[in-house]
């Protein structure tokens, strides 16, 4: 029986047992007392059967003893001293109670289909002059494709060519569309929307950002909260315990005297007041929701353990480059001698346009924001740690560091560039022979997102927040006073074994949680208790090593998921209260207070039910803050993490929940 037929038959069922518990009790009512015992009985085949082929099937095949049966049993006592009515009415909030849960976590056990559904089937490969249709597993790395607009990409890569805004909602969580242009990266399963592209495929289907995900969820199984074992490993000793306590209470009511109908009604009282069904999946439900709500917002635990030691983490170590930065140089500041600057411009971008340097790049996007077109240049030759020289009609031109305007015979220490002297950013010095010409500052930009980050961090009380970079200090610096950090919070010209030797330093002051996106930083993903992998284009080193995935670059998307986090563990602690409560309650009143087996069945579904909509609320109030209403609503629908599920299922079935049949 596959889900759906598993979730339709259960509301089947629970309808007929709802069916049977109004005849039942409505029968004597109106002249058909003889009914009555026909709608006890549908009560007790609708609900029971199903719960007993459950329970036996627990018992034979993994030797474990669960709720089903104590519910069984309970049931059958109930009708043994003459009071069906009650374990009818046992039976029907059983049922009722495991079609909620069943319903409210369902969908969620075919999120691995889902994710593997947003790939589209096929892509317009471009060969030649020619576009052939083949399969996206016929793609290979250097393919150039041709997306349409209102077509899914259909691999990672990069654009060629076109310009255009890419819906990356699927993969990043990103709720408007992002511009693209030639040399952006685009992710699989993101939706072109408005003109013609042209890409080159950077990553085959099996290494897809897709495949990644797929990978990451797969791997999330092994990973289980601490809280989770805790409750699946006191479940299971607790079951047996309260058989034995119910046969132990039987006794202790004959022994005082009591008749043997009244002490067995007691006992069977006592089974369902004790029945640690609320406890075993208070747990499963608040995880399940917030890494469901976490993955709507573009954010991936490793399972509900990287969830839960998120949550204690105090202190937050940062990779420079590529994380709180763009990790793209820019031009920051032009200096320019004896010529207008657009000029200066021109005539460098066209010195550099026969290089591939990242400096050179950043160099032609300024002049092409402007307008500019680089200036005739020839005879270039590159030269290695120092420049690039080149020829135009007034002859020779160089650009480059010191040691060129050193090689050159140039001084650069002139009043005119005291503001590039500091060496906070990369100067290219611009000369012709040995005169100097001018200079072009680049650094990399701070993040848009990164200072608020940080600012949400403080406000939520984390204790320290820590920069790590292989830069030089006077660039960590610059960088650091953007960010708001005091000069003792900024490490510089660290090696990888550095970063993790800070790590490790810190964590003698609490939880630490490291945030990094490249193969250098995948030791210190390692060794922090949480390790955190920026973008959904960090390296695979780093995604290996980390327990959490930022789909997103949005650096906003961190804080909200250490928050949702720090309210998953309240929802847990407050589950956990309240079940442990509800059932020392029920059992002192059955115990010692006459409590009704109608009354400590209704706590025990009561309570059930109670904490599963109390971890499922997470969805609603996490997802509403980085998301839509309506993203939430979808979050319900399709994005739980079904390796969590399926062992929330699984421990279900303590509790009646069908589980995957």
């Amino acid at each position: 029986m596959d889900d759906r037929a598993a979730e339709r038959f259960s509301v089947v069922l629970s309808a007929l047992t709802f069916i049977g518990i109004v005849v039942g009790f409505a029968a004597p009512y109106v002249g058909w007392a003889a009914l009555s015992p026909l709608g006890f009985g549908l009560v007790y085949l609708a609900g029971g059967v199903p719960t007993a082929r459950r329970a036996l099937k627990s018992l034979w095949h993994e030797r474990s003893l669960d709720i089903d049966l104590l519910m069984i049993i309970a049931a059958l006592a109930a009708a043994g001293v003459g009071a069906p009515a009650e374990g009818a009415i046992l039976l029907f909030l059983f049922s009722l109670s495991t079609t909620l849960e069943t319903l409210a976590l369902g969908r969620a056990r075919r999120e691995v289909e889902a994710l593997m559904g947003l790939r589209p089937e096929t892509a317009l490969r471009k060969t030649g002059a020619d576009v052939e249709e083949v399969q996206i597993a016929q793609l290979e790395v250097d393919d150039v494709v041709v997306v349409r607009p209102g077509a899914k990409i259909p691999v990672d890569g990069i654009v060629l060519s076109g310009e255009g805004e890419i819906d990356e909602s699927t993969v990043t969580g990103e709720s408007m569309p992002v511009s693209k242009a030639p040399g952006a990266k685009v992710f699989e399963a993101t939706v072109n929307q408005s003109s013609v592209l042209e890409m080159r495929v950077s990553a085959t289907m099996s290494d897809s950002t897709v495949a990644r995900m797929i990978q990451l969820v797969t791997e999330a199984q092994a990973a289980r909260a601490p809280s989770e074992r805790f409750s699946a490993w006191f479940g299971q000793r607790y079951t047996i315990g309260v058989l034995a306590g119910a046969v132990i209470a039987l006794a202790i009511f004959l022994w005082l005297g009591r008749e043997w109908s009244d002490a067995a009604y007691r006992a069977a009282v006592v089974l369902v007041a004790a029945s640690p069904c609320a406890l075993v999946i208070s747990v499963p439900a608040a995880i399940l929701s917030a890494l469901s709500a976490a993955a709507r917002g573009g954010v991936l635990f490793k399972g509900g353990a990287a969830l839960e030691t998120f949550a204690a983490v105090s202190q937050f170590a940062f990779d420079k480059t590529g994380t709180l930065t763009t990790g793209r140089a820019e031009v920051t500041g032009i200096i320019s001698l004896g010529m207008p600057e657009d000029d200066f411009l021109s005539l460098v971008s066209g010195l550099e346009a026969h290089s591939e340097h990242p400096i050179a790049a950043a160099v032609h996007r300024t002049a092409n924001k402007r307008g500019l077109a680089p200036a005739s240049v020839s005879d270039v030759v590159t030269r290695p740690s120092e420049g690039i020289t080149g020829r135009d009609a007034m002859g020779m031109l160089w650009a480059g560091n010191r040691r060129m305007a050193a090689r050159m015979g140039v001084d650069v220490e002139k009043p005119a560039f005291a503001a590039l002297l500091d060496e906070a950013e990369t100067v290219i010095w611009v000369g012709r022979g040995a005169r100097i010409l001018g200079a072009v500052a680049v650094a990399d930009s701070v993040r848009a997102s990164s200072r608020p980050a940080l600012d949400q961090l403080r406000e939520a009380g984390i204790d320290r927040i820590a920069m790590m970079t292989g830069d030089r200090r006077p660039v960590a610096l610059r960088i650091g006073a953007e960010l708001g950090l005091s000069p003792d919070e900024i490490h510089s010209d660290l090696l990888p074994e550095d970063k993790v030797h800070l790590v490790g330093e810190m964590a003698k002051a609490g939880k630490v949680a490291f945030v990094g996106d490249g193969v250098n930083d995948a030791a210190a993903l390692a060794r922090a208790e949480v390790g955190i992998a920026m973008g959904a284009a960090g390296s695979d080193v780093a995604l290996e090593a980390a327990d959490v995935a930022l789909l997103s670059e949005d650096m906003a998307r961190l804080p909200a998921a250490h928050g949702l986090a720090r309210r998953a563990a309240r929802i847990i602690r407050q589950n956990l209260v309240f079940a442990m409560g509800a059932m020392l309650v029920l059992v002192s009143g059955a115990l010692f207070f006459e409590l009704p087996l109608t009354l400590a069945v209704i706590g025990h579904e009561g309570g059930t039910v109670l904490v599963v909509m109390n971890g499922l609320r997470l969805l609603f109030d996490s997802v509403r803050s980085v998301s839509s209403r309506s993203a939430a609503i979808d979050a319900v629908k399709d994005v739980i993490r079904p390796q969590e599920i399926g062992r929330a299922m699984q421990e279900s079935r303590s509790c009646g929940t069908p589980g995957w049949r």
